[in-house]
């Protein structure tokens, strides 16, 4: 099967990237819905009570910032994506500030798999790529755990393979 995908990813010499799951977008703004909700309600209530009630109006403003954040999560969400190519892993993310970072496979010297709690919580993982130079260190957040840990596998295995002619 991996024989197919390196043939794939050759083809035309165009990568084929790999977007991460909508479970990253789901948890994300859960997270901003919850936090943001909360902060609205307790912010109501306190203008209520020492201000009076029109001053509590002034707890719609975390609403508002949670409808931009709303749009902005999905955009920065649908800009991360990820390509493995013959002698590199190369990260694509950022909407504003675009941001491409190339982990050769040689120069990696650990690859870890972790998952918080709420990640466990909504089935997803991070890979982080280690490298000797800090500027190089690599993220790649919201993966399914399956496939965290078969590209764990993979880059670990390509990493060996890589840096043994050092």
């Amino acid at each position: 099967m991996e024989e197919g995908r390196a043939e794939d990813r050759a083809a035309g010499g165009v990568p084929v990237w790999t977007a991460l799951p909508p479970g990253l977008l789901r948890m994300r703004r859960l997270l901003l819905v919850v936090w943001l909700g909360l902060i609205a309600v307790a912010a109501g209530v306190a203008l209520g009570m020492t201000a009076g009630p029109l001053w509590s109006a002034c707890a719609l403003t975390p609403v508002a910032a949670a409808a931009w954040g709303w749009v902005l999560l999905g955009r920065n969400w649908r800009s991360w994506r990820y390509t493995e190519r013959a002698d590199d892993l190369l990260i694509s993310r950022g909407v504003l500030w675009h941001e491409e970072t190339v982990v050769p496979y040689g120069r990696m010297q650990l690859v870890e798999v972790t998952s918080g709690p709420v990640e466990r919580r909504f089935g997803l993982a991070t890979v982080q790529l280690h490298t000797a130079a800090a500027a190089t260190d690599a993220t790649i957040p919201g993966l399914d755990p399956a496939e965290a840990e078969r590209l764990r596998d993979r880059l670990t295995e390509l990493g060996e393979a890589r840096s043994a002619g050092l």
